[in-house]
């Protein structure tokens, strides 16, 4: 893929994303974290199937069972672990802290990734990786950094801060695969289902409660997050690694700005400001800025 066509998979992934939040904040009123991720990827399953038969056929059978180990660890953690834990902290903080703290994800990805697996980060990638992260505190804090010392980290925030622990180690993970990446995304929520499916009956659903709303949110869930995003994603992942892919999720806070937008908010100029860093701090880190430079010393 060329470096737009990953770029451009990439912001999709994260608009997505920040859809996720918002629509989570009210399904999590009306169903239980549980039955949100069981709904939402049992049903993706229908859709992530056909477009892995149609995009990466035939199969690769031989190396999904050569990964199945890593498949099961993406299902457990991707899919099972990440979500429920998210679902669970948006039903005790608010959207805005959560965003808050998934902001510090492209750095725990970057130093994971360079501790593990050795991966090369230049000292211009450092400074893009902490640049877009002053970007995604800007917008969240409105340019008022003292909000961050002032905050109450209740249950919630620290549920958030498992999940992006879970996220980072499935990022990692999703880039030691050979199974292609949408055959991949279809295999390990196939076992994440499986997984779910018989403790199913010991959680509570009243069904009573589900409303339109939900049922919406749902929907959304499935076919954006779930379906785009992971399959977006691990493409981008396999291309050009965790740690300089793990540095577009600070656009996720930027995009939740522009929804609120979207849904009758005024955008501040903290947010513009917020929004111009992040986005420089994309530019830095994936190395387009190093890569002018070697092309003019050559010429």
């Amino acid at each position: 893929m060329s470096k737009l066509q990953i770029w451009v998979l990439l912001i999709l992934c994260n608009l997505f994303w920040a859809g996720n939040y918002v629509f989570g904040k009210y399904v999590i009123a009306e169903i239980t974290p549980y039955w949100i991720t069981l709904f939402r990827w049992a049903l993706a399953l229908f859709l992530l199937y056909p477009v892995a038969r149609q995009l990466e056929s035939p199969i690769d059978w031989m190396a999904v069972k050569k990964d199945w180990f890593l498949l099961t660890c993406m299902g457990v953690l991707g899919v099972i672990g990440y979500n429920i834990v998210l679902y669970s902290a948006l039903a005790y903080t608010t959207a805005t802290n959560a965003a808050l703290v998934s902001a510090i994800n492209p750095g725990l990805i970057v130093v994971f990734s360079v501790i593990l697996f050795k991966e090369r980060v230049s000292g211009l990638q450092w400074l893009g990786v902490s640049i877009s992260l002053v970007g995604a505190l800007v917008v969240l804090t409105g340019g008022d950094f003292t909000r961050i010392l002032t905050a109450q980290y209740n249950v919630g925030d620290l549920l958030m801060v498992i999940a992006v622990l879970i996220w980072t180690f499935y990022t990692i993970i999703a880039k030691k695969l050979s199974t292609p990446p949408i055959t991949a995304t279809t295999v390990s929520t196939a076992i994440a289902v499986l997984l779910m499916f018989p403790f199913a009956m010991f959680q509570e659903l009243d069904t009573g409660k589900i409303g339109m709303l939900a049922i919406t949110g749902i929907l959304y869930m499935v076919v954006f997050p779930s379906v785009g995003s992971f399959i977006f994603w691990n493409m981008a992942v396999r291309d050009v690694g965790a740690s300089k892919a793990g540095v577009f999720l600070n656009l996720m806070p930027v995009f939740t700005a522009m929804i609120s937008v979207m849904l009758g908010e005024h955008i501040t100029s903290a947010q513009w400001i917020g929004g111009l860093l992040v986005f420089g701090g994309v530019y830095l880190t994936t190395g387009l800025l190093e890569r002018k430079s070697a092309v003019l010393q050559e010429t």
